[in-house]
């Protein structure tokens, strides 16, 4: 059985960008793919190229109506647009440097709709890092993985530099990709970003090898990342999904995991394969299970993967009855799966 629970979709077609500040904000691309900024706090969709999975993460939110003593009520938004911070005046423009003048006519003119002239004005800022942070996003929208690719790499190199600008003029990009129908990866100008964005183009020309190698660059820096633990452990499986050193390292990276959410019971279920591939039946079988006692926001499409691969585990064990027993609601769910219906014995 296949190690995505999700059907993966092409990046472009749902690609956003936001540019929020204050207690505003303003969105691009399609539905459901959203970030939003507000007095109250952020709200994202939290996910990874590749990873199949989402979740949810809430910072500084309010109860409507409720007040906390001693606490005033936040100030009302900042009424100046981002278009207008944007426009350099007469004046401006005699001390701002030309490649800064790049940058910030190149957003401008992405924020109006016009992508085309967006990506030729950064091109005039190759030295900054948010105007090439903002290109290579631009050219992984547009499908162009190798344009996008020698961007996000040359950002890397002047990681240091990211964010400077867009703080500067008021402005902060919060880049949605959306990887499948549930799955949207938000993305600011850090380093982690940069190579979150380098994991998706090494994804979209089938260089596994460099998408893992980007992933653990990630997990030396951010250990308890979950979403990165996910993707890296999708990576290693589907690479090379009979290696017992991928499989072993997979087991060593989700020794202390917990079913907290989405992304962690997802994390449960690339360890429970890994055990499987080692012959660890037992652990295998009891990491389901634990996978399994939590249903609230886990979505269908993940709690089957789950249940498919414990009938897996049952049927490794020489538990025929109760592999049967599995398969058999598996199908009674999802009569269409090729893999259970050959189990039972129904293919045509």
């Amino acid at each position: 059985m296949g190690f995505r629970f999700f059907r993966r979709v092409r990046v472009a077609p749902g690609m956003t960008l936001n540019f929020s500040k204050g207690g505003l904000s303003t969105s691009f691309g399609p539905r459901g793919a959203k970030y939003t900024v507000g007095t109250s706090g952020t709200r994202g969709t939290v996910g990874l190229p590749g990873t199949g999975l989402y979740y949810t993460q809430h910072s500084g939110t309010r109860k409507r109506g409720s007040r906390a003593a001693g606490k005033q009520a936040p100030p009302p938004p900042d009424p100046v647009t981002a278009e207008q911070r944007l426009t350099l005046g007469f004046f401006q423009r005699l001390f701002v440097p030309r490649n800064e003048q790049a940058f910030v006519n190149g957003v401008k003119a992405f924020i109006e709709g016009n992508e085309k002239k967006s990506v030729r004005l950064l091109a005039g800022a190759p030295r900054l890092a948010d105007a090439t942070f903002l290109a290579g996003f631009l050219a992984l929208k547009q499908g162009k993985f190798s344009q996008a690719a020698q961007l996000l790499l040359k950002t890397l190199h002047q990681a240091d530099g990211l964010g400077v600008l867009f703080q500067k003029y008021g402005v902060m990009p919060n880049l949605g990709m959306r990887i499948t129908d549930e799955l949207v990866a938000h993305i600011g100008p850090t380093r982690r970003g940069v190579l979150l964005g380098l994991v998706e183009v090494y994804q979209e020309t089938g260089d596994f090898k460099q998408a893992i190698k980007a992933l653990r660059q990630l997990r030396q820096s951010l250990p308890d990342d979950v979403v990165v633990k996910v993707s890296l452990a999708e990576l290693l499986l589907e690479s090379a999904p009979e290696s017992k050193q991928h499989c072993k390292y997979i087991v060593r990276m989700t020794h202390d995991v917990k079913n907290e959410s989405p992304a962690h019971a997802a994390l449960l279920l690339y360890k429970a394969r890994a055990l499987r591939t080692l012959e660890l039946y037992d652990a295998a079988r009891d990491t389901l299970t634990a996978a399994l006692r939590r249903k609230k926001d886990r979505s269908d499409d993940l709690l089957y993967a789950i249940r498919c691969e414990r009938a897996e585990v049952y049927e490794a064990m020489g538990h025929q009855g109760r592999a049967r027993s599995e398969y058999e609601k598996l199908y009674a769910q999802n009569p269409s799966d090729a893999v259970v219906s050959r189990k039972l014995g129904l293919a045509e």
